[in-house]
């Protein structure tokens, strides 16, 4: 929770060395907690979920209290003060657009030129009697610390890569262990990030079951509800299954599935999951040679498409792998999705009998 603007004469009583800042609480509050749900289950509203950049205080601090570099994405910064809990310091607020400070610093919006501008900004030299900014370690790789030196007179110390470390490594005289270095990535973690995906995937599937009731339900006689549930049951539920296999399944047990490339584990998974549900309902119109070719060619495909949307919430992979990826996987998907579609379009014209 942030508080009305508070007066650094009060807290530091040297006036003339220091201006007015907020002063936020360690303490979450019911819409801090709120607000982390919801940035996990509503992209729209995790774009939005950011605060102003700028200069905070925790607790007490003073000309000798630590400063710590965080990014605007809100989140970021409530587990920041949170972590900070009992002691006095300075949070440094960059303008990353709302975005994280690991995904900011691959798009260089956190990094060296706008550590150095809030640090001037702010007047970090006059409030500050020490020359340090703790900079979290995922940030690094877009903070060059000699260049902030050169036009601050800061050093930047690359603190651990989780906030929850912080006390230990300001007890350890800012030195960190090899366990503070390593960036942790486990099943629960992967599974707390997955609506993310899931989400956003099942609201474009409700699109999805629209068109394809309507095309399979456009008989001669106008648009017949049985034959449009008749014929696109199995494609709904082979959609549903895609979106099991790549927003859920795939991410989830990440490490487990042959492949490095995101793209040929969600494939991998969605092509067991769609011939399993095959051969397990054997639906009537699978056995026309035209719709199993579909179904084959385009459900994988779009479990794989799913899968790849995780490339920005992990740690196996870094910006130059996902452009790669990318750059193979989209033209495969786009090839896919138009013959899927030139085939459906000649099975239409064929029970019609146009053709």
């Amino acid at each position: 929770m942030i508080d009305e603007n508070i007066n650094i004469l009060e807290l530091c009583k040297k006036p003339s060395r220091f201006e007015t800042v907020k002063r936020v609480s360690s303490e979450w509050s019911g819409m801090d907690y709120l607000g982390s749900i919801k940035c996990r289950i509503s992209n729209s509203f995790r774009m939005k979920y950011k605060i102003e950049p700028g200069l905070y205080a925790v607790g007490e601090p003073n000309e000798n209290s630590d400063v710590f570099a965080s990014a605007n994405y809100k989140l970021s910064f409530d587990i920041l003060r949170k972590a900070l809990k009992g002691l006095n310091a300075w949070i440094l607020v960059l303008d990353t657009k709302g975005i994280n400070v690991w995904c900011a610093a691959g798009k260089g919006t956190f990094g060296t030129q706008e550590l150095v501008k809030q640090a001037n900004k702010v007047k970090l030299n006059s409030i500050l009697s020490h020359k340090r900014i703790i900079v979290p370690q995922l940030g690094a790789v877009g903070v060059n610390a000699d260049e902030v030196f050169k036009k601050t007179g800061f050093r930047v110390y690359f603190g651990p890569v989780y906030a929850k470390d912080i006390k230990t490594y300001l007890n350890a005289g800012r030195k960190k262990t090899s366990e503070m270095r390593k960036i942790k990535f486990s099943m629960f973690d992967r599974i707390i990030l997955t609506p993310r995906e899931i989400i956003p995937a099942i609201f474009k599937f409700f699109i999805f079951a629209f068109v394809v009731l309507l095309f399979f339900g456009i008989q001669p006689k106008g648009i017949l509800f049985k034959s449009a549930w008749y014929c696109g049951e199995p494609f709904l539920l082979l959609g549903l299954t895609s979106i099991l296999a790549g927003s859920f399944i795939t991410p989830v047990f990440l490490p487990f599935i042959p492949f490095r490339p995101f793209a040929l584990k969600g494939w991998l998974i969605g092509m067991l999951l769609t011939m399993f549900l095959i051969f397990l309902f054997n639906f009537q119109e699978q056995k026309n040679i035209l719709i199993l070719v579909i179904e084959i060619l385009f459900f994988p495909m779009a479990s794989s498409y799913l899968s790849l949307q995780f490339t920005g919430s992990t740690t196996f992979t870094n910006m130059s792998g996902v452009k790669k990826e990318l750059k193979i996987a989209l033209p495969v998907y786009l090839i896919s999705s138009v013959i899927s579609v030139i085939l459906l379009i000649i099975y239409k014209l064929h029970k019609l009998a146009l053709i």
